[in-house]
């Protein structure tokens, strides 16, 4: 891995299963024809490939087991444009793995945590430690080790001079139980549940102040509503471009792509939300998270279109 690394992002890898159609199970051995597609799945992946598609220099701190699974999962990392050399390698469990139930209005996703939550975070401090300019962390609640120890991570990127950004994603417990070291972070970027639930507020931008408490820029997605952010007293939307596709798998992350980028591009707030707000509804434009990400000059473009239309 490079010195000269742009962003290391630390969380979930794995095999997104995407099945659409007639989704709803129903038992007693009935069998039912469905459309489904692999494609490369994990919140700290497809923001990876995302950063890696917008020309950061990106690697990936992630766990696979040792299985065809996992060497599918590293091969479509490298074809993205990711280093996976950090990606270890956990010969005691499974590659984890999402089946995402795909419905017009809505999706349920069955996850197998496997590897995913093998995680080490020692091995992810040293990666931070060899240099990288920022740090993004993903699915704290999937990876003990993140919710449990993250703060000796974070502490270790402002060590070295590293700015960090986190993506909770969602609880699957539905405790959302924010560990403290989160508001520690230099970026926060929930969608609009995974915010108020972390706050434990009912008003979005109260919940965006809470969670900004320490000074951290709290960006919150709202999908079709645009974006909210909160630095300080300075309050920034932004409109979401119209955009349908067939589904919205890792939209979200796509998101964080696009607002890590401008933020290390020193972009002006409104200017990195709208870039933000682009790379998600980019992605839209095929099945799951990493098909239709943005080029850089895409998400540029179409930011630009949104901001002339205010």
């Amino acid at each position: 891995m490079s010195a000269e690394l742009d962003v290391l992002a630390v969380g979930d890898v794995n095999p997104d299963f995407l099945l659409t159609g007639d989704v709803t199970p129903r038992f007693g051995q009935a069998e039912q024809d469905v459309g489904a597609r692999m494609t490369l799945g994990g919140s700290a992946a497809i923001f990876a490939a995302g950063a890696a598609r917008l020309g950061l220099r990106t690697a990936l701190v992630a766990t696979v087991g040792d299985d065809d699974l996992g060497r599918t999962t590293r091969a479509m990392l490298v074809a993205r444009g990711v280093d996976d050399r950090l990606v270890a390698v956990d010969p005691a469990r499974p590659t984890g793995l999402s089946v995402n139930l795909q419905r017009d209005d809505d999706r349920a996703i069955l996850t197998e945590r496997g590897a995913i939550a093998s995680l080490s975070l020692p091995e992810a401090i040293a990666a931070v430690e060899r240099g990288a300019r920022h740090v993004h962390i993903a699915s704290v609640f999937l990876i003990p080790a993140l919710a449990q120890e993250g703060e000796a991570l974070v502490a270790a990127a402002k060590r070295a001079g590293a700015t960090v950004s986190v993506d909770t994603n969602f609880d699957p417990a539905e405790r959302f139980a924010a560990p403290d070291w989160l508001r520690d972070a230099d970026v926060l970027m929930p969608n609009e549940t995974e915010a108020l639930a972390l706050a434990g507020q009912t008003d979005l931008l109260a919940a965006a102040r809470a969670l900004g408490a320490r000074g951290a820029l709290v960006a919150v997605k709202r999908g079709a509503a645009g974006a909210l952010a909160v630095r300080g007293d300075e309050v920034v939307e932004a409109a979401a471009p119209r955009a349908t596709g067939p589904d919205s798998v890792g939209a979200g992350d796509c998101f964080d792509a696009g607002l890590v980028w401008a933020l290390l591009d020193d972009r002006p707030l409104h200017e990195a939300l709208e870039i933000a707000c682009a790379c998600g509804a980019l992605s839209l434009r095929a099945v799951g998270g990493v098909d239709g990400q943005a080029t850089l000059d895409e998400a540029v473009r179409l930011a630009a279109q949104l901001r002339s239309a205010r």
